[in-house]
């Protein structure tokens, strides 16, 4: 059975709709996904962007890729 992924970073869109978490997997590795939820009902959270194939040495690199590819993520980081 494959391990599951852990989430070190959750960064959400003002409004809550949005986020892009990013990860490590049990190999040491690390990602980023982007995901969307729908409010008007409890499904939770879907991912929209696919990008959770990549994979990265570090958080650190994850995350840049991330900010260069979400195009509300910079606006949503500003002040952390």
């Amino acid at each position: 059975m494959a391990g599951k992924n852990t989430v070190l970073k959750s960064i959400n869109l003002p409004g809550e709709n949005r986020c892009v978490d990013i990860f490590m997997r049990p190999d040491g590795t690390f990602g980023f996904e982007e995901f969307r939820r729908y409010m008007e009902d409890n499904r939770g959270w879907f991912p929209i962007g696919f990008y959770g194939d990549r994979v990265f040495n570090s958080e650190d690199e994850a995350l840049h890729d991330a900010r260069s590819e979400v195009s509300w993520l910079n606006d949503a980081m500003k002040g952390r």
